[in-house]
């Protein structure tokens, strides 16, 4: 395992023994709420600063993009950024239900090099490096070999804030459930990509995330041998929000049903119809690469159109944090269980 993969796994268990513990006494806990539907947890901040001081002993000149921190510790100007999650799945989680997960991706330059999602719950690790391909629990995995969309089981996230458009999701929910074999929202996005690259799910798209809810996922499944981009098939998921994720040929399926639901495609038919056009008669023209801000050039298919050569950056806290209501200051405690009586 590589050192730095090996510090995210450790940081990543230390975590999950913090949720573990608390999800014992889940009565006990406060809760503060962050916007219309988006909660945090004491939990939540006492596993993302164990995840935080086990990288910084390890890497203290590495800097952080935490779900909850933003960019408070670390070294900003770093080459390395770790990006964050420390429980993806509050809302399962003060709720008493086991589906949820700690997310820790590591970027280089802008491209995810490491990745780790652990389900606490389940004691299942998910680990991948770039390059080295994808593991679960240190047996090598894949995503499934389905090439029809409508032999396959597919992930999504329902919209949940207050001012998510709620029609047009329906309309794409509709228009994926027509084909599939059936739909899942188990209500983690960390857990739904790495169901991705197990082969569990044939595919997941979902809209309205944060780069800390997608990096480590989206290696994972690029290092499983799946495709991930936007509902496009563009590369810019990580600063869009919107990401699809599947299998090679069920990918392109997916794209052709979605690619008109992509706001990265709407903008792109405001500045240059023409364009725009093209791009919805060739749906699945991209490979795609993982990575943070604009991640490594994308091959090319068949089509032989040309792509742009990206331009990499570092994502920074006030890239993905729009203004939202500020959640009510918890006590920086750590969460301790209850003492059984007697």
């Amino acid at each position: 395992m590589h050192p730095m993969l090996n510090v995210a796994v450790r940081a990543a268990r230390e975590a999950g023994k913090i949720i573990n513990r608390a999800s014992l006494d889940i009565d006990l806990l406060r809760v503060a709420q962050k916007a219309a539907n988006d909660f945090v947890t004491e939990v939540d901040r006492a596993a993302e600063q164990a995840i935080i001081d086990v990288l910084l002993k390890a890497y203290p000149q590495h800097g952080i993009l935490g779900e909850e921190t933003g960019s408070t510790f670390g070294h900003t100007g770093s080459d390395y950024q770790w990006i964050i999650d420390p429980l993806d799945g509050t809302t399962n989680f003060i709720h008493g239900m086991p589906v949820y997960a700690v997310s820790i991706a590591l970027a280089h330059r802008g491209v995810v090099q490491q990745a780790v999602v652990y389900d606490p719950t389940r004691d299942e690790l998910f680990t991948a490096s770039r390059g080295a391909g994808a593991f679960l629990n240190s047996r090598r995995i894949r995503v499934s070999s389905r090439i029809r969309l409508e032999d396959s089981l597919i992930g999504t996230g329902f919209p949940f804030r207050q001012h998510d458009d709620f029609d047009t999701y329906l309309e794409m929910f509709k228009r994926v459930a027509q084909r599939c074999v059936g739909l899942r929202r188990p209500g983690a996005a960390a857990i739904d990509l790495a169901y991705v690259a197990a082969g569990r799910y044939d595919g997941f798209f979902e809209t309205g995330l944060k780069p800390w809810d997608m990096a480590a996922g989206s290696l994972l499944i690029t290092e499983a041998g799946g495709l991930v981009g936007n509902f496009a098939g563009d590369d810019d998921y990580l600063r869009s929000g919107e990401i699809l994720a599947a299998t090679p040929r069920v990918y392109g399926q997916l794209v052709a049903l979605l690619q008109s639901f992509s706001t990265s495609a709407s903008r792109a038919q405001e500045h240059d119809p023409a364009p725009a056009a093209a791009t919805a008669a060739e749906p699945s023209a991209r490979i795609l690469q993982p990575g943070v801000g604009e991640p490594q050039p994308a091959t090319t298919l068949p089509t032989g159109r040309p792509h742009p050569k990206p331009v990499m950056r570092r994502i920074k806290a006030s890239d993905v944090a729009k203004p939202r209501q500020q959640a009510k200051s918890l006590p920086p405690t750590v969460y301790k269980p209850r003492k059984p009586k007697g």
